[in-house]
């Protein structure tokens, strides 16, 4: 019997599990898939510690890791901190997957976010493509696969995989709606898409197994809908003044862009931070004294179409991260505050 090929697990968040997070819907033509709230601040260090390995297997590591940094606005620090953004185990027994983008947040310190059971050809840099917010790029609804359902679920249901069908259909049958992520067209060269037989799909066509980014990789990655080198940063964040008398003006001024604030708070209280005007908006929250803890994201909780989050926040500084709801052609006029309840 022919060997049946390596396939990588999604991993979700308990309450994320079999269901994909719902959003407007984009009008970009942009090849790659990243589903929508899953973005790490742009500019941000992620940390990453090794749970085990040999030195040949972290090397490895973190050589594949660094072949998205020459285009993503994302550094990797592997300093092995106790609290990294990213763990990293090495279990053969527990195949090749990774939670994606700013879930890793929700994992508990001591538990990995990313297994390398297997390091064939670009596979490290496919788990950190989900590290950084990327999908299973055979999942996109432009995609146009047409499986072979009873194949693909006994071949999965064995080894090395040994999936139930819940775990196949969500891996590798079910697709994303085109509202539930950024970019439509179907990219056969991306990292992010596994070999798959011919023998899965109707028309017996296979998909081909991609070890290196693709052009369309790292325009994708760098680009306004992920992570652009022209977008601010932490050190270029505005900085709010808490319960500040006048709102403070600001601007969409161009589609894709990415406003960032920061505020402190001094005493552990409820706060409000809204946006206000006539721009539909979607806003992140930071914090404390983290770019990657997200704390809230909002898109209409506000007046009309602006964001609101209201949290209790214990003493630090603070990041709300503000951009238009459609990346592609969005822009408008905002003012934005922070205020104790």
């Amino acid at each position: 019997m022919a060997q049946r090929p390596k396939v990588c697990i999604d991993r979700v968040l308990p309450a994320h599990a079999m269901r994909m997070q719902q959003t407007r819907r984009s009008s970009g033509r942009v090849r790659a898939i990243m589903p929508i709230g899953k973005l790490w601040m742009n500019g941000s260090t992620l940390r990453v510690r090794f749970i085990g390995g040999t030195a040949a297997q972290q090397a490895k590591a973190k050589e594949q890791a660094l072949w998205w940094t020459p285009f993503a606005n994302i550094k990797f620090d592997f300093n092995n901190a106790p609290d990294a953004e990213i763990r990293i185990a090495f279990d053969p027994n527990d195949g090749a997957w990774s939670y994606i983008g700013t879930d890793n947040r929700g994992i508990p310190a001591n538990q990995p976010t990313m297994n390398l059971g297997f390091l064939d050809g670009g596979t490290v840099a496919h788990e950190f493509g989900h590290a950084l917010g990327l999908a299973h790029e055979h999942q996109n609804p432009a995609g146009g696969i047409e499986w072979n359902e009873s194949v693909v679920l006994r071949d999965l249901a064995g080894p090395p995989n040994n999936w139930d069908q819940a775990t196949i259909r969500h891996n590798v049958l079910s697709k994303y709606t085109a509202d539930q992520i950024k970019g439509t067209s179907f990219d056969a060269e991306s990292i992010m898409l596994y070999f798959f037989p011919a023998s899965w799909t109707k028309n017996g066509v296979a998909t081909k197994a991609n070890h290196v980014l693709y052009a369309m990789d790292k325009a994708f990655i760098a680009s306004a809908q992920a992570y652009p080198k022209a977008a601010p940063t932490v050190d270029d964040a505005t900085p709010l003044v808490v319960s500040a008398k006048r709102r403070t003006a600001a601007a969409i001024g161009k589609a894709g862009e990415e406003d960032l604030f920061k505020f402190t708070v001094t005493a552990g209280a409820r706060h409000i931070i809204d946006t206000r005007g006539p721009t539909d908006v979607v806003m992140k929250l930071f914090g404390p004294d983290s770019q990657t803890n997200v704390i809230a994201e909002d898109d209409d909780s506000g007046l009309d179409t602006n964001a609101r989050i209201v949290a209790d926040l214990i003493p630090g500084t603070y990041y709300a991260q503000v951009r238009h709801y459609n990346r592609n052609s969005g822009m408008g006029n905002y003012t934005i505050k922070v205020r104790r309840a």
